[in-house]
């Protein structure tokens, strides 16, 4: 977010606890930060917060930090010392912002708590901010780290999180809220763990192992698909980006099927375990950070995880395309041509756009195999991507004006911010033309809507008069923050499917709906099978 954040201490927290009453302690021996919006800080009656401050802070020390407070956008106050804080978020946000301030609250947490003991958080909100407020709270404490000599090595931290509720509802969270929390966060922190991981640890061999883990926890065996049996069974995109690799590239399901489905769900992810550009090779400034490469493999897991657990009532696939875009002296070479999944043959005229091949072999086989109605790709596709929504709003593409409506709201209620981006296949697709291929794999013209043109690939492989709902999520920028994972993507897939679970939270936060019909100004009983909403 910004340069002077800390950083050190919030990897040593092992553990955050939602609760609906933290309890209360003196601040020398838990330290306590309390945050919201100043309007709503200054609603607190001294009695919900001395148990928190005192004998440290008196109620007119409170009242005097309140009165300093001038958001601008954000501001925060010791109250006593280095272990007792308050802080407020922006007053007002523009209408592509998320009412929760999610991201000055992520940047607020890390800079007023620094991680050496147990720690409290009390989050002053509304309760329709309650799930944005709380995934943007687990962003501040990532999971991996190898530094060593750090004073509280070896201890397992707790952060104790708190909601005050302000506005119409002001009862306190239930079991089942404090449980969909959790659940949501235990995703986010899986995901950031996995994509702030080296490939050296996190190589496609380490990503089964989570993938296997995440579904024994769950009763669900994956269907691997691996290595020689890919080219076999004409997997070209997957196996064509990993094959110069030590450890082989795979395709890997999980599958929830329960019971009494009506509609089948497929979400796609990237898993690029590194990327050197292949052939293509990136520059010794742009390679570093590559690693992050599986971000959208690491959100499809964290986010799964998530959705099965909180009762997921439909068909929902997982699927993770894995390889390590390596050189070698099988590497894949410009101008080699390969046949996808799809059975659309592809000339690579840029290796370093692998992550569309892979996709490709994702959503067909989604279409074909598992004849899924509704097809979600999320990826750190293109660098392009940061120039077209920015480092916050991941790019969206959609053949359906309703669900990029629904995105939208999906990502303002999560915390996870989407921006659309052009959806015109019928003047962009032709930056593929081949002269020997159905198409090439990278556009003519960098300078022509290229984030936008890489999606369109992917959805090419499905077919642009395919009947079934198709999102497309670029998430290059958003998938991280300075040096440290963000674990985007968990939060925005569980609001936007938040209908499809027994969870009351998540179908609060969820835009689809009654009142979907309502504000995208479509009927929903006019929507055939394959695209109604959730």
């Amino acid at each position: 977010m910004k340069g002077g954040e800390r950083s050190g201490g919030a990897a040593a927290v092992e553990h955050l606890a939602f609760a609906a009453s933290a309890g209360d302690a003196d601040p020398r021996r838990r330290p306590v930060l309390l945050v919201g919006q100043l309007a709503n800080l200054q609603r607190l009656a001294w009695s919900q917060v001395k148990g928190k401050l005192e004998p440290r802070v008196t109620q007119e020390v409170w009242r005097t930090a309140l009165s300093t407070l001038n958001p601008n956008p954000v501001d925060s106050c010791s109250l006593w010392l280095d272990y007792a804080f308050v802080a407020a978020l922006p007053s007002k946000v523009s209408r592509h912002n998320s009412p929760s301030s999610a991201p000055f609250l992520t940047r607020l947490i890390r800079n007023c708590l620094s991680g050496r003991a147990n720690q409290c958080i009390v989050l002053v909100c509304e309760s329709a901010e309650v799930f944005a407020s709380a995934c943007a709270l687990t962003r501040a404490f990532p999971l991996f780290t190898r530094r060593t000599g750090l004073p509280e090595q070896g201890e397992k931290l707790t952060v104790t999180v708190e909601f005050i509720l302000v506005g119409e509802n002001t009862d306190p969270l239930t079991e089942s809220t404090l449980a969909c929390l959790s659940s949501a966060a235990e995703g986010i922190r899986l995901a950031a763990r996995i994509v702030d991981t080296p490939c050296n640890e996190m190589n496609t061999d380490d990503f089964l192992a989570e993938i296997k883990l995440v579904g024994s926890e769950l009763g669900i065996i994956p269907t691997i698909i691996r290595g020689e049996e890919l080219d076999h069974k004409g997997f070209g995109g997957i196996y064509g980006v990993g094959k110069a690799a030590v450890n082989p590239p795979a395709l890997a399901i999980l599958s929830h099927t329960p019971e009494d489905a009506t509609q089948t769900i497929a979400w796609v992810g990237k898993g690029i375990v590194y990327d050197t550009g292949g052939l293509s090779i990136k520059s010794k400034t742009y390679m570093p950070g590559m690693k992050r490469d599986c971000g959208g493999a690491a959100a499809v897991l964290g986010a799964f995880r998530a959705a099965v657990k909180q009762g997921f009532k439909e068909n929902l696939h997982a699927l993770f395309c894995l390889a390590e875009n390596a050189v070698g002296a099988n590497a894949t070479r410009p101008d080699d041509i390969h046949r996808l999944y799809s059975g659309k043959t592809v000339e690579v005229n840029n290796t370093d756009a692998e992550g569309r091949l892979v996709l490709a072999d994702g959503v067909s086989y989604a279409c074909k195999d598992l004849k899924a109605d509704i097809i979600l790709d999320i990826a750190t596709l293109t660098g392009a991507q940061g120039i077209a929504t920015g480092k916050y709003h991941a790019g969206l593409l959609t053949n359906s004006e309703e669900w990029e409506w629904a995105c939208v709201k999906a990502g303002q209620n999560s915390g996870d911010l989407v921006q659309p981006m052009v959806y015109c296949p019928e003047l962009h697709f032709s930056e593929f033309t081949s002269a020997v291929a159905d198409m090439k794999n990278f556009v003519a013209d960098r300078a022509n809507a290229m984030s936008s043109c890489a999606g369109l690939f992917i959805e090419a492989h499905i077919g642009f008069d395919w009947p079934g709902v198709w999102v497309h999520i670029d998430m290059a920028s958003p998938v991280h923050t300075g040096a440290r994972a963000t674990g985007y993507g968990v939060a925005l897939l569980l609001a936007l499917f938040g209908r499809a679970t027994d969870d009351a939270l998540l179908n609060l936060i969820s835009p689809i709906g009654v009142t979907f019909a309502a504000e995208a100004g479509n009927a929903l009983e006019n929507c055939s099978k394959k695209r109604r909403l959730v």
